[in-house]
Order: structure tokens, then C-alpha cells, then sequence
């Protein structure tokens, strides 16, 4: 289904335009064979802390949330804790997936704004975009450390409407994390779910009109 009257591409930046998994398959002959479940325990109690810091009110930055998850996966899945600062370093240089890059080019094209909504740090961001070598195809990059408080809370969401000086509709978010496909969604954006894994969606209330396998195929529907 086309998605009309967008001024704003917006894209979550974990696991939507960088593979969260790369730091630790970077490693994986030093964790061994099940550095995937490792990295899924890193990941899951990464966000688990989010949403429970959010609700305690008892903010910290997205640096000390990974750190601290990354602690209790290492413990969990009684890895070495000599790769722990290993760990930490590739992960800010997470592996931008392959069709990133011309995927922004081609928005560019067609004279969208494009930026990214993340639960990063400003400097985890700006470090991963430059990296990756796409900085200069986001006009911005928006973090929650503006509002403190984590994804999927309206007040993130509406960071992009006022960055923007536009209404939610006017906004096509790009997420493969399905709550915060749902938390757009119910803000009112125009919502794409980059589904890379054929995983179901969640029953929060909203389903996307639009799901895509990868990046690539938001140039059919934009």
C-alpha cells in the first residue's frame, strides 16, 4: 500500500539500520556456539531496562542501560568477562545493514526529510552514522535524552512532529521492533515494520499497513 503525503522519513536506529547482533558474531569463536542466545539476552534485557527505568522514573542513558545488560547476559550465559570491554567497543560501531545507505540516497531523491528517533545517546548515534558512512543523509538525528525518558512514550515520538514542524501522518516511521512500530503507530504515524526475520506481531492494539523485509523495498511504497 503507497504511503501518500509524507515529509518525514524517520527511522529507529537498533536493529533497524544496524544489525544489533554484530558485536557479539564479531566475537563469536571466542563465545562459542551460542554467541546468537547470548546476544538475544543482551538485546531483550536491554530494552526490558528501558521500559523499566521509564516506568521507576529513574532515568539513565542508553550507555548504561547496555552496559548493565550486557553485564547480566555475560553472567547469565557465563561468557568470559575479559570480552566485556571488547563487547562495549563493537557496539558502537554496529554494522549498518547493507541497503542503508542507497535506501537514504533514494529518499533523498525525492526530496524527504530524513532523520533518526532512537533511544541512542547523541553520541552513540552520531558515532554509528559516521561510521557507517551516512551522516550527511539525515537531516537529524534525534535522541531521548531530549525528553529522558525511553521508547515507546508519546513525548519521543512527538520530538519529530516539533523537529519537523509537521502532523503525525505527515511522518512514515520505520521500525523492526514491533512495540515501537505499535507506540508510533498509536501516536499517529504513517507506520512501516521492517520485518527481516518473519516474526509475528505483537497484539498491542495496532497493526501496521505496511511491512517490508528490508529497506530496500520503502523506495515501492514512498
Amino acid at each position: 500500500m503507497k504511503i501518500k503525503n509524507i515529509k518525514v522519513c524517520a527511522f529507529d536506529a537498533y536493529g533497524t539500520c544496524f544489525d544489533v547482533n554484530s558485536a557479539a558474531e564479531n566475537v563469536a569463536p571466542k563465545i562459542g556456539e551460542n554467541w546468537l542466545s547470548f546476544s538475544n539476552t543482551w538485546r531483550t534485557s536491554q530494552l526490558e531496562y528501558t521500559w523499566l527505568r521509564s516506568l521507576m522514573k529513574k532515568h539513565v542513558d542508553f550507555w548504561k542501560i547496555t552496559e548493565d545488560s550486557l553485564d547480566y547476559a555475560i553472567t547469565t550465559h557465563k561468557i568470559d568477562k575479559s570480552l566485556r570491554d571488547e563487547l562495549l567497543n563493537l557496539y558502537k560501531t554496529l554494522n549498518p545493514y547493507p541497503e542503508l545507505k542507497e535506501c537514504l540516497e533514494k529518499l533523498k531523491q525525492k526530496n524527504i526529510k530524513t532523520c533518526i528517533l532512537s533511544n541512542g545517546t547523541p553520541d552513540l548515534l552520531n558515532h554509528l552514522v559516521s561510521n557507517a558512512n551516512v551522516k550527511n543523509l539525515f537531516d537529524e538525528i534525534l535522541s531521548i535524552e531530549q525528553v529522558k525518558i525511553y521508547k515507546p512514550d508519546p513525548k519521543v515520538y512527538e520530538m519529530t512532529t516539533k523537529k519537523f514542524n509537521c502532523n503525525p501522518s505527515e511522518v512514515c516511521f520505520m521500525s523492526a521492533n514491533n512495540w515501537d512500530i505499535v507506540g508510533g503507530g498509536v501516536f499517529g504515524y504513517q507506520c512501516v515494520w521492517v520485518n527481516r526475520n518473519n516474526r509475528v506481531f505483537d497484539e498491542l492494539g495496532f497493526h501496521p499497513k505496511n511491512t517490508i523485509k528490508n529497506l530496500t523495498e520503502l523506495n515501492n511504497l514512498v
